[in-house]
């Protein structure tokens, strides 16, 4: 997906609107709407979160743990 930023003013956004909120709703890709070429507004698709294991799921089995996670590390930090 191409993450560059697309911007477009306001009257071809309403000579164009369903088709460009269409195309937002496919590519996932942000859009800046301008006045007068100054940016006033950003259309952003809803993105459905990701799951824990979408997120890490290539990671399973692959992390070492070399202590138990749940020991306080306070003793790596000089007190103050």
């Amino acid at each position: 997906m191409d993450m560059t930023i697309v911007t477009i003013s306001k009257s071809k956004l309403k000579a164009h609107m369903l088709e460009i909120f269409r195309e937002i709703e496919a590519s996932g890709q942000e859009l800046i709407v301008t006045d007068h070429g100054k940016p006033v507004l950003k259309i952003t698709p809803i993105r459905e979160k990701a799951t824990v294991d979408e997120v890490f799921g290539r990671y399973y089995g692959q992390v070492v743990y070399h202590e138990d996670m749940n020991t306080p590390t306070i003793d790596e930090w000089d007190e103050a």
